[in-house]
């Protein structure tokens, strides 16, 4: 019994700690849409919860910048969805990957240049 008690005595702590970092979690989500409700108007937030469907990291990326901008006072009533399209737009452009594509041609010694003759 006595080795046990430590043992427990740590599964305890464990999930202790486990249940404390759900909870935070959940209060910070909790505050996140509370501050969205705010912000945004219905069809907006709408609009954006679809595109958390798609996109979480932008969502996430989204929510942040008008959690900054509400934090801040830049905004001046609710977001519309026509105004929530333009502030994704200047995300996209913010986070745009660019992507190239390099070919790397083989040269062959055997040369189709021969057979013109």
């Amino acid at each position: 019994e006595l080795e046990a008690s430590p043992r427990l005595r740590s599964e305890f702590q464990a999930s202790l700690g486990t249940m404390l970092v759900s909870t935070k979690a959940k209060r910070e989500a909790e505050m996140r849409n509370t501050v969205l409700a705010q912000v945004l108007d219905q069809s907006a937030r709408a609009r954006l919860s679809n595109l958390a469907l798609v996109k979480p990291e932008k969502t996430k990326a989204v929510e942040n910048y008008l959690i900054q901008m509400a934090r801040y006072g830049q905004l001046n009533g609710k977001v519309s969805e026509q105004g929530l399209i333009e502030i994704l737009e200047k995300v996209s452009q913010q986070t745009e990957k660019k992507t190239t594509v390099k070919f790397n041609r083989r040269k062959v010694m055997d040369s189709d240049e021969d057979d013109d003759y």
